[in-house]
């Protein structure tokens, strides 16, 4: 069994900056992607962003140049560097792990954790 871990949330004014970080455990395949995906009160979850074991990347257009994602392979972490917040980043933001093992696709999500930005 995966379990993802995302830590780093919390509240902060417009403008500020915020990291999170999301482990995973258990038997994972070595190649991956692991992304950052949020959602709003009332919205849908939408993708941040998103990494391969090979470090491409993929990001939401409209967030591209504040928000920067990044791993260790060697640690299963992800990291998402948020900056110059904005109140319309408020969300829920989890962290998902997805790949093709022996079995087929897979896809874990984490717990979420909440981003509130002030104004």
């Amino acid at each position: 069994q995966v379990q993802l871990v995302e830590s780093g949330g919390g509240q902060v004014q417009a403008g500020g900056s915020l990291r999170l970080s999301c482990v995973a455990s258990g038997s994972i395949v070595s190649t991956n992607v692991m992304g950052w995906y949020r959602q709003a009160p009332g919205k849908q979850r939408e993708l941040v962003a998103s990494i391969t074991t090979g470090g491409s990347t993929k990001y939401d257009d409209s967030l591209k140049g504040r928000f920067t994602i990044s791993r260790e392979n060697g640690k299963n972490t992800v990291y998402l560097q948020m900056n110059s917040l904005k109140p319309e980043d408020t969300a829920v933001y989890y962290c998902l792990l997805e790949g093709l093992d022996a079995v087929g696709p897979f896809a874990y999500w984490g717990q979420g954790t909440q981003v509130t930005v002030s104004s």
